[in-house]
């Protein structure tokens, strides 16, 4: 029978290939090392990169001179820095505390930004007019007994709503806040109509605020850092985070009372990335190097499913798979008597599916490496066994599994492919360093590695939590993707949160509402998790809520704006490649005149905002 050669079909594929390291997913490796908990034993999605949003033709950010107007605004009292002490003393300590943010941007009121002096005072500057800024006001202060605690952590906000917000004082005290209106020149103070000590001291995260069967509730999300007893191999601490319910239980026409309702507490062994509550309430979200899971709710503890047995039951193997530096030959077994009638058969240059009709698939998903569907073919061979060939894209690289995340084949190496990884692992075996001293590269030395090309150890994973059976929904493992910033785009959604995917920073929007669909890529900065990379010392990064630029700060005076690609005035041609160029994508650096360390970094659509301990300097990015 004459070969079945394929045609490349016309369809969308929304998941990347791996070459592109733009997809995730859980690495049979992680599995088998426990790295994953036991609530998540397999990640079952995966991110779905819009590929439309990615340039490959990007080549570089050109660096522009172009002045940014800089307006300074100082502050009559210094900005309460609240630094570690030596019992703080671990890395989670100095991700949550000593590199916290502490400069707020109001969402739901654009150009808008809070922060708290030494003095205990809220301040909020709205700025309309550059060139005429006034004084940050104050909104709330918070007691003078808060200054006195000895454990006392940095005070945080969250703007809840429109009128509400959440504010902890750095001692354990969580205050419930009715501002009113804000963003305007109204001097209302804001009310506290909640206010309770729930313990330790914490930082506030993220909060929401929403109505169901008629009564006003908001979600606050706590994050603390406590001793356990039961970490005796590690620093001794463990990583809280509480999802605390507040209600209104005061009937209708009587004032306002409002009592907490629920306490959900997860622990893990890492500060959270990304920890945000659904806008419902209905969920919560965590990005995280280790996994978290659900242990006490109202005080309870939370029991724990059985572990699921780490090894997996051996079974012959379905497919049989070998390959060249060229191509690869894949064997699936087949019921006896199928006809090529009943194959089915599918080939995109990243995904398979091979089965027989009305059975499941017998080998399907995304490819290790994007393949050439045009010179792929595939053949019945005795009536029992479907023979595919898959031409690679690129020639050389070893592919380590065919089907990513797919055991159920067996990979047959050939004698000449033995002989070559023999000889290539020779050094390893030699007592010298250099097994092979007629090589003409020398050995890999680490200490030569970019910190682009390092990875973390430990697999971090994105995981929804479902609110009311407290159980993982979908997990996402992130592999090498490295979190780079959140991002509020829409007050009324959920914050984005921005990965590094290769060289690039893709924006993702989580939509707990789309289960099919829960992170939508919404925007990408192109080559930003690259260039990320080579900054030292950075400290903060963000991006506009419209992704018309991202920026980085480091830890003193110097931040850096990376624009989207925009068209050019004059005619511009690129000599190498040929070809006119009509977009070209720019780099400003501003250098503050200040030698205070930065202590808070947001942007928004026009300006960008930077805190010092006595200065607040507002920069105009765009004009509208």
């Amino acid at each position: 029978m004459a070969p079945c050669s394929t045609k490349q079909e016309t369809c969308v594929i929304l998941t990347s290939s791996p070459s592109s390291s733009c997809c995730t997913g859980l690495s049979p490796t992680c599995k088998q090392a426990g790295h994953i908990n036991q609530n998540m034993a397999a990640s079952n999605y995966s991110l779905k990169v819009n590929r439309d949003l990615l340039d490959p033709s990007f080549e570089s950010y050109r660096l522009s001179l172009d002045a940014i107007p800089t307006y300074n605004v100082e502050l009559d009292a210094a900005v309460e820095e609240v630094k570690l002490k030596d019992t703080q003393y671990t890395l989670e300590h100095m991700r949550a505390f000593g590199m916290y943010n502490y400069l707020h941007l109001d969402p739901w009121y654009e150009d808008s930004v809070l922060f708290v002096d030494c003095k205990g005072r809220v301040l909020s500057l709205s700025v309309t007019l550059d060139t005429a800024l006034g004084k940050p006001r104050e909104v709330f202060r918070i007691s003078a007994d808060s200054s006195r605690c000895e454990d006392r952590l940095c005070a945080s906000l969250s703007l809840t709503s429109a009128t509400w917000a959440a504010l902890s004082d750095g001692t354990g005290r969580l205050h419930l806040l009715r501002t009113g209106k804000r963003g305007d020149s109204s001097h209302t103070k804001w009310e506290p109509l909640f206010s309770e000590d729930t313990g330790e001291p914490f930082t506030v995260l993220h909060s929401v605020s929403h109505v169901q069967a008629g009564v006003h509730n908001m979600e606050v999300l706590l994050l603390r850092i406590q001793k356990d007893p039961q970490e005796t191999k590690g620093s001794g601490y463990s990583v809280s985070l509480e999802w605390i319910t507040v209600a209104n239980t005061a009937g209708h026409g009587q004032e306002k009372s409002y009592e907490v309702r629920k306490r959900r507490v997860l622990r893990g062994k890492s500060v959270p990335h990304y920890a945000a509550v659904e806008p419902r309430g209905r969920g919560l979200m965590v990005a995280s190097e280790k996994p978290f899971v659900f242990t006490h709710v109202d005080g309870r503890p939370v029991e724990q499913p059985e572990p699921e047995p780490m090894e997996e039951e051996k079974t012959d193997p379905i497919y049989f798979w070998q390959q060249t530096m060229e191509d690869i030959t894949v064997c699936v077994r087949l019921p006896e008597g199928i006809t090529k009638e009943e194959v089915q058969y599918r080939l995109t240059a990243d995904n398979v599916s091979i089965g027989v009709q009305g059975f499941p698939p017998l080998l399907q998903g995304q490819l290790f490496a994007p393949v050439d569907p045009e010179a792929s073919a595939w053949i019945i061979r005795d009536n029992k066994s479907l023979e595919v060939t898959l031409q690679k894209r690129s020639e050389g690289p070893v592919w380590p599994e065919l089907v990513m995340g797919d055991r159920r084949g067996e990979h047959v190496m050939s004698d000449e492919q033995a002989a070559l990884i023999h000889q290539r692992l020779t050094h390893l075996t030699s007592e010298d360093l250099n097994g092979n001293p007629d090589r003409d590269k020398p050995p890999c030395n680490s200490q030569e590695l970019e910190d682009c090309d390092g990875f973390p150890e430990d697999s971090s994973s994105l995981t929804h939590f479902d609110g009311e059976s407290l159980r993982p929904t979908q997990v996402v493992n992130l592999g090498s993707h490295q979190y780079l910033f959140t991002v509020d785009v829409n007050p009324s959604e959920m914050p984005c949160l921005c990965l590094r995917h290769d060289v690039d920073a893709l924006v993702w929007q989580p939509r707990p509402d789309r289960p099919s669909d829960m992170w939508e890529h919404v925007a990408t900065f192109n080559a930003l998790g690259y260039v990320q990379a080579s900054k030292r010392d950075k400290k903060f990064a963000t991006c506009a809520p419209n992704f018309s630029y991202a920026s980085l700060c480091e830890c003193l005076r110097r931040a850096f704006i990376y624009r989207q690609p925009s068209p050019v005035e004059t005619v511009l041609f690129n000599r190498k490649q040929g070809r006119q160029v009509g977009q070209v994508a720019k780099q400003q650096v501003a250098s503050l005149d200040s030698d205070k360390p930065i202590l808070g970094f947001r942007a928004t659509n026009e300006r960008l905002y930077i805190l010092t301990s006595s200065n607040l300097f507002v920069l105009k990015v765009n004009n509208n």
